[in-house]
């Protein structure tokens, strides 16, 4: 018998009256050095639960596997921390999960496959998620609540309503985690249009409830559906997400706490998306794509209780003095803002050119006929460089047939010449070749993988021929630029010009918590001490990444940046205030 059960109108924990005052952490968007500190934090607010999704695509990087569980993805030390915090866990295991994440966190290796049926019954796809399955359960068996672990609720799929309304498919889900050994409760969440929750639901499983705000209108639609037992709402939007060129949004604390207030005082259980939303490192961020493609910034602050360097918000009180009106809160201080590092200004002084040591830097150069997508060459993220020569010379339009993914610098004989964007819907670029034989080089970025709706697994890279003046470009050098080690760069003094790698150096003598900042620089990658913090981009709204603790350490630490463009200053900054840009509220 699961540990969490359900009556008419609430849930039973080992048999006793339960609320789940829960909040939404990804342990894959936090440096495991931060785990404990942060589920401490939620604790201290009043959570009695923390919900995750687990992220596919990570924890299984290919087909045949092996299983990921190590670094920021060890999900059963995350588990592990959590339960010795005292918290218990809803853990959403997707497949899919959105969450604005490369993919939705769907594996490349499935999604280009051109005549898969995503997230159906398609048997490519369910055999591929029993196969990861296979994988991923039994290292997290010894952590579900039967076996006296944190785990007490267990997610189906992933507001699949919106998507589709394959039965058969859920139910192969559900039968493949209860076959598995998952014995605790099993919940569907949904948007509460009635035609969503029709096509998500499963008889006999808990189906929950998407929402930000209206909450009666929504508990009232969801209690429609669901005529009898908990109410909750499992992702409750406290805030939103950014994209490149928009504002940082932001929701009014007294606002977000009024509502969460009617929530509780409705006796519905919550889970606060997010409580504390952190960082798409790396290459992780995701994508929207519905008029243009809009890709994520590298921030996932979410305007959360817990900012996204850990520090308690505006909301973090509000929803601390809301919740002990419902429910026990700890008799302890609310945490602090941590220690920040003094600021420091930090000498880029030594460059290595992208463009002339690309070879030295790609994974498998492939010489083609025609350019090949990024899929096609087995990159999963970062870039692509591709190269041919143009045979005539003179004043024409290069075409690029399809466009590009998502985001391409044109290059002849070294020389920028122009950018094409996928939001822009850019195909055509006016160019002048200065030589019959000039070098065209074309440097493509994966700028995150579409996270919801019919686009997930749309293609990167060059998406069909490259024309100039209607005369095809063949004989390609396709050169895989996935950035995932740069010890072979070597660093010289001097100015580069073009896209380059600048270095520098800093002494620390207490690592604490810091934000890199970016004046005069214009678009690129950042890594300390080769942690890959993610993309930075003058467009903006986001001005600073957020540099973890853990990240730095006594005595000196390098910063490597990837500047696609160029700079008008030679340093950068590491900064005690977080700067995510004008607000949209």
């Amino acid at each position: 018998m699961p540990a969490l059960t359900t009556t008419s109108d609430g849930f039973l924990l080992h048999g006793e009256p339960f609320r789940i005052i829960s909040g939404a952490m990804h342990y894959f968007r936090i440096h495991p050095g931060q785990w404990a500190d942060r589920l401490r934090k939620a604790r201290l607010m009043g959570l009695n639960t923390v919900e995750t999704y687990v992220p596919w695509n990570l924890h299984q990087p290919g087909p045949d596997g092996p299983l990921v569980l190590d670094g920021i993805l060890d999900l059963p030390r995350y588990l592990s921390l959590a339960r010795a915090e005292g918290l218990h866990v809803l853990l959403r295991p997707g497949p899919f999960i959105c969450g604005e994440w490369d993919g939705g966190g769907l594996p490349s290796w499935l999604t280009t496959d051109p005549d898969i049926r995503l997230r159906s019954s398609d048997p490519r796809f369910t055999d591929a998620v029993d196969r990861y399955l296979d994988l991923l359960l039994p290292p997290l068996l010894p952590h579900m609540a039967a076996a006296g672990g944190p785990v007490i609720a267990v997610q189906v799929e992933n507001e699949y309503g919106a998507y589709g309304d394959d039965t058969t498919y859920l139910k192969h889900l559900h039968q493949s985690l209860r076959s598995r050994g998952i014995e605790e409760l099993l919940f569907t969440c949904e948007q509460t249009d009635p035609e969503h929750l029709a096509a998500g639901s499963l008889p006999g499983t808990l189906v929950t409830g998407t929402f930000g705000s209206k909450v009666d209108q929504n508990l009232t639609r969801l209690r429609a559906h669901q005529p009898e037992g908990p109410l909750m709402c499992a992702e409750f939007w406290i805030g939103w997400f950014d994209h490149w060129g928009e504002p940082h949004h932001v929701r009014d604390a007294a606002d977000a706490a009024a509502d969460l207030d009617r929530l509780l005082s409705a006796g519905a259980s919550v889970n606060i998306y997010m409580f504390h939303g952190g960082t798409n490192f790396g290459f992780t961020n995701g994508a929207n794509h519905d008029h243009a493609y809009a890709p994520i910034v590298t921030s996932y602050d979410y305007d959360a209780p817990l900012t996204e360097s850990g520090d308690p918000g505006p909301k973090y009180h509000a929803f601390r003095e809301v919740i002990a009106r419902h429910a026990p809160v700890p008799d302890e201080p609310a945490p602090a803002p941590g220690r920040k590092l003094a600021p420091t200004v930090v000498e880029l002084d030594r460059q290595a050119p992208l463009l002339p040591h690309a070879a030295r830097q790609a994974e498998r150069p492939v010489r083609t006929e025609s350019p090949l997508t990024l899929d096609e060459l087995g990159l999963r993220s970062g870039y692509a460089l591709y190269r041919t020569t143009v045979p005539a010379a003179g004043d024409g339009v290069l075409h690029f047939a399809g466009g590009v993914g998502d985001r391409a610098q044109v290059f002849l004989d070294g020389a920028p010449v122009g950018v094409l964007e996928r939001e822009r819907h850019d195909e055509t670029l006016p160019v002048r070749v200065p030589r019959a034989g000039a070098t065209l080089d074309v440097l493509v970025e994966n700028m995150g993988g579409v996270n919801y709706g019919p686009r997930i697994g749309a293609p990167k890279g060059l998406l069909g021929a490259v024309t100039f003046d209607g005369t095809a470009l063949h004989g390609w050098d396709c050169l895989p630029l996935p950035l995932n080690d740069l010890g072979g760069l070597t660093f010289e003094a001097g100015t580069a010009a073009g896209p380059a790698f600048h270095h520098g150096t800093f002494e620390v003598t207490e690592p604490a918590d810091t934000f890199l900042s970016l004046p005069g620089w214009t678009k690129g990658q950042a890594w300390i001490n080769g942690f890959h913090l993610g993309r930075y981009w003058n467009r903006g709204p986001q001005r600073t990444l957020y540099v973890p603790a853990p990240v730095l350490r006594p005595g000196s630490n390098d910063l490597v940046l990837l500047e696609l463009h160029a700079t008008t200053s030679p340093r950068a900054h590491l900064t005690d205030t977080p700067d995510l840009g004008p607000e949209q509220r």
